[in-house]
């Protein structure tokens, strides 16, 4: 039998933070309104484009893995932002690398799309047709926030999560996995005209995402849920099997609510969404990150996954995690800083929204 080990891991988080108290200074919210409701503290703003986070997120992947871009067979970028629709920003990433023998795609199922894209990456492996993979999951979803939205834009933030995965002869990595879609639900989360449409030719392009946020906790619990007890029943597990449980982080309550439902301690739950806030396609690669970073993974783990997006798409996995928890190696590749506060950086987005902003940006 075969298996994909995951070997190397990688992220990069925007070094400019939104937090609440500045995001009361654009809309009128605040510190506890928003951290009830949702668990967020703040939020990280890229400057740079979802190409380039995830080439840097790649980048560190493959120095813990001690893996030279030569030897990948196939990047997948999970994303709902890429720069481009054609061609594919996986190809600008492999460029960007220099992995001149992989071939490239994107692959866009909301904020399942790494999910979707490990499962679909494993499945070659298991198959032959590759032997090692670069799954990447990459957002700038500040790009598509409407300022004029109290109850969304708070929401979302940045950042890119990688992972490299090779056959193995050894029971790791993805071993069981459900991947659906909640029928009849496309219009409780959604970003109309987000995508090409003849009406872009004719009309000025003006982003803002549809938010239906009882449908969408509803929804996202009990696809969750059923795709959990999907992958647990394939493996012959219960949730008390279950070591560490990684789940997209999307809203605290519905990670409580999941995590309650399956009698899963929260201590065993990592939760990420108070630093990064929904980082989309990103945010389980991260999570899994920073639990590495902080010693959470061991060797011989079970790690539970779940996740949701627009669609509603959803998904759930059980990763058996192998012997290496410590990187190999890690990259020294850095991108220039931005010269200029947060405010500095979304100025362009909040004009487009109609927010007068000139107060908070630098003087000079």
């Amino acid at each position: 039998m075969r298996y994909a080990q995951i070997t190397g891991w990688g992220k990069y988080a925007p070094p400019l933070l939104m937090t609440n108290d500045d995001m009361a200074k654009i809309v009128d919210t605040s510190d506890e309104w928003i951290f009830s409701r949702s668990g967020i503290r703040q939020r990280h703003y890229s400057h740079i484009s979802t190409g380039d986070m995830g080439w840097m997120a790649a980048e560190q992947a493959l120095a813990a893995a001690g893996v030279e871009a030569d030897d990948i067979d196939l990047i997948v970028l999970g994303s709902t932002t890429p720069e481009e629709i054609c061609p594919n920003t996986a190809s600008y990433i492999m460029n960007k690398l220099g992995a001149t023998k992989a071939a490239a795609f994107d692959l866009n199922s909301a904020c399942t799309s790494w999910f979707y894209a490990l499962n679909a990456a494993t499945d070659m492996i298991r198959a032959a047709s590759i032997n090692r993979a670069l799954v990447i999951g990459s957002e700038r979803i500040s790009l598509a926030m409407d300022w004029q939205k109290r109850e969304s834009c708070f929401l979302f933030g940045d950042g890119a999560g990688a992972v490299v995965i090779e056959a193995s002869a050894e029971e790791t990595g993805l071993i069981a996995s459900k991947m659906s879609c909640v029928p009849d639900s496309r219009e409780c989360l959604r970003l109309p005209g987000w995508g090409l449409s003849p009406t872009h030719l004719t009309e000025d392009y003006f982003i803002s995402l549809d938010f239906e946020g009882q449908e969408i906790f509803k929804s996202a619990v009990k696809g969750m849920f059923e795709a959990i007890a999907d992958v647990l029943e394939k493996q012959h597990l219960t949730a008390e099997d279950i070591d560490l449980f990684i789940p997209h982080q999307a809203n605290i309550r519905i990670i409580q609510t999941l995590a309650k439902r399956l009698n899963f301690p929260m201590e065993k739950v990592v939760v990420a969404i108070d630093e990064y806030a929904n980082t989309s396609a990103a945010s389980i690669p991260l999570a899994l990150c920073d639990a590495l970073q902080e010693g959470r993974v061991k060797p011989g783990m079970r790690i539970l996954t779940a996740t949701f997006g627009a669609g509603l798409t959803c998904g759930a996995g059980i990763v058996k995690w192998g012997d290496r928890v410590e990187p190999i190696a890690t990259s020294d590749k850095s991108v220039a800083p931005y010269e200029g506060t947060v405010f500095d950086l979304m100025a362009d987005s909040f004009v487009h929204y109609g927010i007068d902003a000139k107060h908070l940006l630098s003087k000079g």
